[in-house]
């Protein structure tokens, strides 16, 4: 039997501890630890990014890394885009710009444009095509999910933000 460590993550504000397996990866720390299930596995290769998360405010996919490489982090989920029940300007424009079809990436990509959006406040379209360059779609062709994170771009430059 493999030896277990003992991690403690803040996700979405919230401490997590658990003992786990060195060996769990984090994308099944957030799904079956933490009991949130709007991170997606994909491809388990790292390919498709919709396992992406922010860990520490970095876009990573937590398909790569394990949930010890995390221990003391502080990780955002899509999840945590809602505040109060109120949607983030980044899930807005995916609804308003119809910015998904089956849904299966939008959570890596949601969580990629706040990345991008933290970082760069106002991107032009190259910009965001280069910060979701690590996720895949295959249903909408990218267009209106561009659509989508200039809408929350605009959102938040009036001040809506969370």
């Amino acid at each position: 039997m493999p030896s277990t460590r003992r991690v403690s993550i803040q996700i979405n504000g919230e401490k997590i501890s658990a003992e786990v397996e060195p060996r769990l990866l984090l994308v099944h720390f957030i799904r079956e630890t933490a009991g949130l299930t709007g991170t997606h596995i994909g491809c388990d290769t790292s390919s498709c990014g919709a396992c992406t998360v922010l860990l520490d405010g970095r876009p990573v996919k937590s398909c790569t890394l394990f949930a010890v490489q995390a221990d003391g982090g502080e990780i955002s989920t899509v999840e945590g885009l809602n505040r109060n029940g109120q949607m983030h300007p980044i899930q807005e424009g995916f609804h308003l710009e119809h910015g998904l079809q089956c849904g299966f990436c939008t959570p890596g990509m949601m969580m990629s444009a706040r990345a991008l959006l933290e970082r760069n406040p106002h991107p032009d379209e190259q910009e965001i095509r280069w910060a979701i360059a690590g996720n895949l779609c295959r249903c909408t062709g990218y267009q209106n999910i561009i659509k989508a994170i200039q809408y929350a771009s605009k959102k938040m430059a009036e001040g809506v933000s969370a």
